[in-house]
């Protein structure tokens, strides 16, 4: 907790944005971190709740009331040391975690909660400022060996903790840098890819060796995903070469929009027009696909048709349209309903800030061709739901320009190929089937081989990926030493 009367004393304190008119110049990152003394006064908003939701509304269950009141108290390297303790990256959840922990706050119940993603953030950009964010190497080595097959946050997350104790880590990446989607699917300007730069060079640091552009299992992959693999390795050749095996792959299969003109040029999964332009603000590669004067739609809600919507305003776009399938949610959650879930209400990125037209309960009829197999205009209709099922309401179809349509429905299940070529046995949605509890969890069906992130769990959140990758690493150095030191 922070000062016991804290939080009847002081309010809720955002960080402050950089103004819409200078962020739609550039690329970085806009979000201020707190200064001192502003994040000692979030810190001191904590309150005696007695039972600390927001631990257990994180899913790496953050210590949170701990390293607030040590931030209140000035004790910026011990909050430090207490945020490692159970998040191995929160230079990544500070930016671009949505918080579930603040939804929990039990001061949320009346009040604004405590701005605990913001305290989070300000300590670890304290931390790497102060030079206390070092490599910790193992103190002995187990001759053990493994290979992690993808290098998101669940990847790297289990290959850090695994270093740590010893083990001969080495990942593999098809991209050609690290990262995953933290590297190319968002965009530099909600995380500049130093943060995950310095992660890597700390990683190495402690052991851990990186394998860029190497597909791991099957050469086979969907439209729409970045392969930039120049070296192919086979599931034979890291269960013979490695004592155990993680994937991490993420899910990364696009979410189609099956109607007429999808083919049209000037449509494009959402994956296919962020890679690219992360590609071009970090290499100087031209992005092939510009929205710069052009009607862009996006349809889905989600995070990632934010990144389309900010990234379309730095383009220039003419007009960014945004469609949701579902009803629009009310702005304000009902929270003796949900709390300390996580609410259902509407939620504007920052992104929706710096100009979009956002519609909801809307459904893609089809897409019109200008006659040159260009995409030139969108029809769609507004639906209602009845008894779970989708309706259209009679009357409500319309048109509206489109030059540019991005199709950011999420991600259905990781590249199939993946699993056959391991032989890994599937749940219902295409995804890894492996456990999170009990006895052999995030195992797979094939002896040393396991699985953790979204490749077993499905598209989720960065915070989840961190705190799978690091329960699987516990379970596999429990399976390779017989037990394991390593928290869960």
């Amino acid at each position: 907790m922070g000062k016991p009367t804290g939080f009847m004393e002081f309010e809720r304190l955002s960080e402050a944005y950089e103004p819409v008119e200078k962020r739609l110049k550039h690329y970085k990152e806009f979000v201020q971190t707190l200064a001192d003394d502003e994040a000692k006064t979030q810190g001191a908003r904590c309150m005696d709740c007695g039972i600390p939701f927001c631990n257990s509304g994180c899913p790496v269950n953050n210590i949170i009331p701990d390293w607030n009141d040590l931030v209140y108290r000035g004790n910026w390297k011990q909050a430090l040391d207490v945020l490692h303790s159970t998040n191995n990256f929160p230079d990544f959840t500070g930016r671009i975690c949505p918080a579930p922990c603040e939804a929990a706050c039990t001061l949320g119940i009346n009040a604004a909660p405590v701005g605990i993603k913001s305290i989070e953030h300000f300590i670890i950009d304290k931390g790497w400022a102060s030079g206390w964010v070092v490599p910790q190497p193992p103190k002995a080595l187990t001759g053990k060996k493994i290979a992690i097959v993808g290098s998101g946050p669940a990847g790297l997350a289990a290959a850090q903790q695994l270093a740590r104790v010893g083990h001969a880590v080495t990942v593999f990446e098809k991209s050609d840098r690290i990262g995953g989607l933290l590297a190319y699917g968002i965009p530099d300007f909600k995380m500049d890819k130093i943060v995950v730069d310095r992660r890597v060079a700390q990683m190495e640091a402690e052991g851990v060796i990186f394998r860029t552009g190497a597909i791991v299992g099957s050469r086979d992959l969907p439209p729409g995903i970045n392969n930039d693999a120049t070296e192919f390795v086979s599931p034979e050749q890291l269960t013979v070469a490695f004592d155990a095996v993680i994937l991490a792959a993420g899910s990364e299969v696009p979410r189609e929009l099956p109607v007429p003109g999808r083919e049209l040029n000037g449509v494009y999964a959402a994956l296919e027009f962020l890679v690219p332009q992360n590609k071009e603000v970090q290499f100087g590669k031209a992005n092939p696909i510009s929205a710069k004067g052009k009607h862009v739609i996006v349809i889905g809600g989600g995070d990632t048709g934010s990144d389309c919507v900010g990234t379309s305003n730095r383009h220039g776009a003419a007009s960014v349209t945004q469609f949701e399938l579902m009803p629009m949610p009310p702005e304000e959650e009902d929270k003796a309903l949900t709390w300390p879930y996580w609410p259902y209400k509407l939620r504007t990125s920052s992104s929706h800030e710096e100009g979009c037209d956002r519609d909801f309960a809307v459904a893609t009829k089809s897409l019109v061709d200008d006659g040159n197999g260009n995409v030139k205009a969108l029809r769609a209709v507004h639906v209602e739901w009845k008894d779970g099922r989708m309706v259209e309401v009679a009357g409500s179809e319309f048109e509206l320009p489109a030059d540019l349509v991005l199709l950011a429905m999420g991600f259905t299940k990781p590249v199939g190929s993946l699993l056959e070529a391991f032989g890994v046995d599937k749940d219902a949605r295409g995804n890894a089937k492996a456990t999170t509890d009990g006895d052999g969890c995030y195992a797979t069906n094939i002896a040393k081989v396991f699985a953790a992130g979204d490749v077993r769990r499905g598209q989720s959140l960065v915070v989840w990926a961190i705190r799978e990758g690091r329960q699987a690493a516990r379970e596999v150095d429990a399976f390779l030493m017989g037990g394991s030191t390593l928290p869960r």
